[in-house]
């Protein structure tokens, strides 16, 4: 049974430990109520990918996935014909002489088109399911231009048209949330066929929670104290911030290493689990590092 109101949205995600927001919630409430898509714009590692698969499994519904790359095709996403098993209906009616006339023919052909020949990718398992699936469409930014316009129909109407085959449409539309890191545009077209929300990087209070959820063994005070030293890095000039699924991974590898609190050994050797560009990495270790370090210092977090 879908929520009925916004709270119960949140209650519903936390029983998966998804902290989520009150804006985000009413989109997605929304995006149920009124069986629209769900467009999530922001930054990587905000959890837009997770808000699917945590709204899936929270639901007890099947999780279908399109993961977006340039050179994506109808073929990989949608459908395709099973070629090799229509060769061997031809081999077959071939060697058993069951082409007569145009009658056969005609018998060969529908039955090398049917649905049973239909290999069915991601967007038509969508379509097929008995019960609302959540279909994720990550990284559309990836995709080409192009196939944002094949995803028009599927959006607007929740059907798939065939040529040689004709429409499936859903008994059940799937619960659709497409995601976009917006390295590119996504089309107006498919924009306005979706409820849009910016997902951003959470407070410091909300991704302490997240992080105590996530990332459980680690002492209170690491804990404030690495969500306060990330909150401070994304306001420097980085080329790619660290998102709260990198604030997870550090707390964990911290707690891996026994640490119980930051100092500045620890930080500069696992800077590699928060950036993961080098040039991020030089410039926190040349004085970024230190700077923040003193900062936390001064607030009486590293020795309070």
């Amino acid at each position: 049974m879908l929520p009925d109101s916004v709270d119960a949205v949140i209650a519903l995600l936390a029983t998966e430990n998804y902290v989520c927001d009150r804006r985000l919630a009413t989109a997605l409430f929304l995006g149920l109520k009124l069986k629209r898509p769900l467009f999530l714009e922001g930054e990587p590692g905000v959890g837009k990918t997770e808000l699917a698969k945590t709204l899936a499994a929270a639901l007890h519904t099947a999780l279908l996935r399109v993961q977006c790359y340039e050179g994506l095709d109808i073929a990989q996403t949608a459908y395709e014909w099973n070629i090799a098993r229509q060769m061997v209906e031809i081999r077959i009616a071939e060697a058993t002489q069951a082409l007569h006339d145009d009658a056969d023919r005609e018998r060969l052909t529908h039955s090398l088109y049917s649905r049973q020949m239909l290999i069915e990718r991601p967007l038509l398992q969508a379509l097929t399911q008995p019960q609302s699936p959540v279909l994720l469409i990550d990284e559309l930014d990836r995709a080409d231009e192009p196939f944002d316009a094949f995803l028009l129909e599927v959006l607007a109407e929740n059907q798939i048209t065939i040529p040689e085959f004709g429409t499936v449409k859903a008994d059940a539309p799937p619960i659709t949330i497409i995601t976009s890191n917006r390295t590119r545009e996504i089309h107006d077209a498919l924009k306005r066929r979706c409820l849009y929300h910016w997902v951003d990087f959470p407070s410091v209070e909300r991704e302490l929670e997240i992080v105590r959820l996530k990332a459980p063994g680690a002492a209170d005070r690491l804990y404030v104290q690495v969500v306060e030293f990330v909150q401070r890095m994304r306001k420097l000039d980085l080329f790619k911030a660290p998102g709260v699924a990198e604030t997870i991974d550090w707390t964990n590898a911290l707690v891996a290493l026994n640490a119980i609190r930051l100092d500045p050994a620890t930080v500069h050797d696992t800077l590699g689990v928060l950036l993961k560009y080098q040039d991020d990495i030089v410039k926190l270790q040349s004085g970024d590092m230190a700077k923040l370090l003193d900062e936390l210092r001064a607030r009486a977090l590293l020795d309070g």
